[in-house]
């Protein structure tokens, strides 16, 4: 079982494409982690990345690829980001379930991502 778990990721709003990965810690080391794998996948295009303000976007210690360019939302703005869309969609279920055990939470979320296809994520951004 473990303690906790954090999802990184990404969506393409106009094609509803994404991009996640599941890490142990929401730091730094793992965002890293995540930028390297996401160029390595999309290495063929630059890439804006629409981000927050969360410290471990800013570290000194960030290592952004040469193909990712990062662009900071204003302050207290979640909903400008697309990711935030998919994570509604994949909440609006948690609502009627409870889970025995961070395990079973997580297992369920991964559920709901696997039912998710580009076109149901692209529709969210044509409401």
């Amino acid at each position: 079982m473990r303690d906790n778990f954090y999802l990184y990721g990404l969506v393409e709003p106009l094609t509803g494409e994404y991009f996640i990965w599941e890490f142990s810690h929401l730091n730094t080391v793992c965002f890293n982690i995540f930028l390297e794998k996401f160029s390595e996948t999309y290495a063929g295009d630059i890439h804006i990345l629409q981000l927050d303000n969360g410290a471990f976007h800013w570290s000194q210690h960030l290592k952004i690829p040469e193909n990712i360019v990062l662009l900071f939302q204003p302050l207290h703005t979640p909903q400008v980001n697309p990711i935030e869309r998919l994570w509604e969609e994949v909440k609006r279920h948690l609502t009627r379930d409870c889970f025995s055990s961070l395990d079973e939470l997580r297992e369920f979320i991964w559920q709901r991502l696997e039912k998710l296809n580009t076109s149901i994520v692209a529709s969210d951004f044509s409401r």
